[in-house]
């Protein structure tokens, strides 16, 4: 019985890191009032492990679900950018198996003064 209970039994951490890992970073001046914020959007990727094999680099998968994120957010040919950007990384792991979650969220600002 108590094997049973363990190999049924899971594992799970989870960690919200909301500093700025992007290496390409553009200023912009948000202390006057010529912006609004529009929107709330985010990515998910996901990977799961057996034995070790498979899945991709966790690198690859807040890349992946940063990529979502910008999707959703339909920055191209307008005004808008994205602010406050957090990575959170969710680890389940079972007997066998790994599986890791990320969410890549963040808000969406739109620039109300372009002078």
């Amino acid at each position: 019985m108590i094997g049973l209970a363990f190999l049924s039994s899971s594992c799970a951490i989870h960690a919200g890191l909301t500093t700025n890992a992007n290496l390409h970073t553009t200023e912009v001046e948000l202390s006057g009032n010529n912006f609004k914020v529009v929107a709330s959007v985010q990515g998910e990727s996901q990977a799961m492990y057996i034995f070790g094999i498979g899945g991709i680099s966790k690198k690859a998968l807040v890349a992946e679900a940063r990529s979502e994120m910008l999707s959703n957010a339909n920055l191209i040919g307008s005004s808008k950018a994205v602010i406050n950007e957090t990575v959170e990384v969710k680890h389940s792991f079972f007997p066998f198996v790994r599986i890791f979650e990320v969410i890549v969220s963040a808000h969406v600002i739109e620039f109300t003064d372009k002078g």
